[in-house]
């Protein structure tokens, strides 16, 4: 849709849909496993921020393409009372040195960006030899029904949600991208319509 919609509805819409109860309570199960030097994409509205138990973290940086989600994520972590190197950016193009982090979080991003398969290969750069990608992310659904109501869908839904994609496989792709992956689990979540509700989370090993 562009203009309006994209730089002030659609940051207020993935916020308000990305802080429904179910899926906070997969954030909660996740996040607090960083620690060391963290980056997290797609950092925008701050959702994450209250789970990082900061005791355990050395330093905190983060990315997103939406000044608005932005301001969000930093008025967060002066809520938080932490230092935070948010940016502006996107995925494909993460401008932190190759090694900088221990760990890279990645929640509910990977269904929006331009290009899977190129921002899993920057998150792998920027990850230390035995870095930790934790991750949560909604995708395709394994029943054929469901499946293809997504792929019926997904047109209209890309335009109006920011260019999230329904159709998207998650542990697959990743392991493709050279991670070892450790899941957590698969399901869908409740009161969520099944077409936008299947869910895979866990933790994946830079494979070097």
């Amino acid at each position: 849709m562009g203009g309006f919609w994209d730089r002030v509805v659609v940051p207020r819409l993935i916020r308000c849909a990305c802080s429904a109860p179910g899926i906070m309570d997969l954030r909660a199960q996740v996040v607090p496993k960083a620690k060391g030097a963290v980056f997290e994409l797609g950092c925008g509205g701050g959702l994450n921020q209250s789970f990082y138990r900061a005791e355990a973290i050395s330093s905190f940086a983060g990315l997103d393409p939406s000044p608005l989600g932005l301001d969000q994520a930093r008025g967060e972590a002066a809520r938080k009372g932490w230092q935070a190197d948010l940016r502006q950016g996107e995925g494909e193009a993460i401008p932190f040195a190759d090694a900088s982090f221990d760990t890279v979080v990645c929640t509910y991003t990977l269904c929006s960006v331009h290009s899977p398969a190129r921002v899993l290969g920057e998150l792998r750069r920027v990850l230390r030899p035995g870095g930790r990608l934790l991750f949560a992310e909604h995708g395709a659904a394994p029943d054929p029904g469901v499946a293809r109501w997504q792929r019926r869908i997904e047109p209209v839904w890309k335009r109006i949600a920011g260019g999230c994609h329904l159709t998207r496989p998650v542990i697959a792709g990743i392991e493709q991208a050279g991670f070892t992956v450790a899941p957590g689990g698969r399901r869908y979540i409740d009161k969520t319509p099944r077409f936008a509700g299947w869910m895979e989370w866990g933790e994946a090993v830079r494979a070097d």
